[in-house]
């Protein structure tokens, strides 16, 4: 599960998206209230991991041989808009790796098929809806840091630090970090490197 962030009638909200995987032949199943859009970014970001399957670890036989269901389960309020891409490939990701989603952590943007990741709206209303929520960590579209600038107060933004990206790449590299033991691999590579 990882939390995305979404803008409604209402204002700014966290939006929980689910995975799960099962022995199947190659389905793709989309439930929860969603709309149209929103759709079309699951379908987007299904097809972003599957033709990035070998650089990402997955094995590419496992699609023929599984089906995926994807559950944003959002209460009575319809949720709609592209901006929940980024979520929805951690969460594939994160299910097909068996990679833990780092802790505290919400994110928001559009992405495209050749890994972009697209500024979005509602940013403000996104951002007070992750502090109200008990976030630490805001994945954020790069082309966005000037509406996270001009649009809120150092008060506001106190207690969250925010990550921008330009693409999926650099989303995963902070939302689903290695495992402690490889953290810890990496760091003793680095002193190594360090000390000659």
């Amino acid at each position: 599960m990882v939390v995305g962030l979404a803008w409604t009638p209402a204002g700014g909200d966290v939006l929980f998206v689910e995975a799960t995987r099962m022995k199947g032949k190659g389905g793709f199943t989309i439930t929860g209230q969603i709309q149209d859009v929103m759709r079309e970014s699951m379908q987007a970001a299904h097809s972003w991991v599957r033709s990035n399957a070998a650089q990402l670890g997955i094995d590419e036989e496992f699609f023929a041989n599984h089906d995926i269901h994807i559950h944003v389960p959002a209460g009575s309020i319809q949720k709609d808009g592209p901006s929940a891409g980024v979520t929805i490939v951690s969460a594939l990701v994160s299910l097909l790796t068996g990679k833990q989603v780092r802790p505290l952590t919400a994110m928001t943007g559009e992405i495209t098929l050749s890994g972009n990741v697209l500024p979005v709206g509602g940013i403000k209303e996104k951002v007070l809806a992750a502090k109200r929520a008990g976030v630490h960590d805001v994945i954020l579209p790069a082309e966005n840091k000037t509406n996270v600038e001009e649009d809120l107060t150092p008060e506001q933004l106190q207690g969250l630090t925010t990550h921008y990206v330009k693409t999926i790449d650099e989303v995963l590299e902070f939302a689903l970090p290695a495992s402690p033991r490889q953290e810890r691999q990496d760091a003793e590579e680095r002193e190594k490197v360090l000390s000659t």
